[in-house]
Order: C-alpha cells, then structure tokens, then sequence
C-alpha cells in the first residue's frame, strides 16, 4: 500500500512537510490504498502536484508506532481530470467499497469530517436527501481509523458498493426511499 498520495496544498508559505496530511491527501495511511484502489484528490493549484510515496508492506489501522513494514515499491498508476468536480476530502474507491477520509487534530474532529464528506458525496452523487443520507449512514457506516501517528488523526467513513446499487434501483422508481428491504 502506499502511505502517501496527494496534491500540492492551498497556495501560500509554508508547505506542509511531506508526513502530513489534510484535505489534499498527503501522508494518509488508509491500507486500503493499494493494487485496484482508486483515489479522488482535491486540485487546489494549476496541474495539481501530485506526489505519492511511502510505501509500506504491511500496516495495521492507524500507523500506531509511526511506522509500518517499510519496503520500496514499484507503482503503475494513471491520471485522470474529473472536469467541474470539487471535493472537500480525499476520496477512495476500491471493488467493493466507496470510502470518505477526515483529518483533524483530534479522532473526534476526523470522524466528523469523513461523515461530513460521506454525506456530501452522497447528496451529490446519488441524489439523496438529509433524512435519506441519515438512514444509510446509521445503517451502512464502517469506520477505519486510518492514522493516529501524526499531528492529524485520519478516520475513513466506507460504505458497500452492494447496498449503493440497491440503494440507485430502489430510488429510481421512487421520490423517498426506505432501507427496509437493502439488507
């Protein structure tokens, strides 16, 4: 997996140094990011910066002791520009899950924000409504606790690819939908 993927931050002095992170991506330690992931990162400067690096063989959730099983890597990956797309927080798509990230201070605060852009995500993508994004959070939420070895916490909101696809039949032929019959 690799420990770093992100764009350059907002523009202005200083940079932030290469192990932290924030809505640009940066040193994210999600070990979910790996063969298949699909990253979503916000541009915040012309031709966006991206770097990536840090990888790591294996890790647990959180980088606990600030490090993991440290190894180089050979990495293939491409590029995409998604035209008039803005997004809060690195997203992550892998086979069977859609996944938002949140960085703060505190586990607190990243819950908050990886729930905040779970939910933005939703609304825009899937069209749903406040009491709809409520019933598939309170139902469907997997929480990960990506990093806690930095100066920001990082918390990872995923949610099944399967009940989304249950989720957009059921919403096509209705104006409100209940999660009653997802399971």
């Amino acid at each position: 997996m690799l420990g770093c993927i992100g764009t350059a931050t907002d523009p202005g002095p200083p940079a932030p140094p290469s192990s932290d992170n924030g809505n640009w991506g940066g040193n994210m330690d999600f070990n979910e990011i790996g063969a298949g992931a699909t990253v979503y990162l916000p541009v915040n400067v012309p031709g966006a910066l991206l770097y990536l690096g840090d990888a790591h063989a294996l890790q647990a959730d959180g980088e606990l002791n600030g490090t993991a099983l440290e190894t180089s890597m050979d990495v293939e990956f491409s590029v995409d520009v998604i035209p008039k797309k803005s997004i809060k927080t690195p997203r992550i798509e892998t086979a069977t899950h859609i996944a938002a990230t949140g960085f703060d201070g505190t586990v607190d605060g990243a819950l908050q924000v990886a729930t905040e852009s779970m939910a933005d995500w939703l609304a825009h993508d899937y069209d749903l409504t406040q009491s709809e994004i409520a019933q598939v959070l309170g139902s469907g939420a997997e929480y990960r606790i990506a990093e806690v070895a930095d100066r920001n916490a990082g918390v990872v909101l995923k949610l099944r690819k399967d009940l989304l696809e249950k989720l957009k039949k059921k919403r096509a032929g209705r104006k409100s939908i209940t999660l009653d019959n997802l399971r």
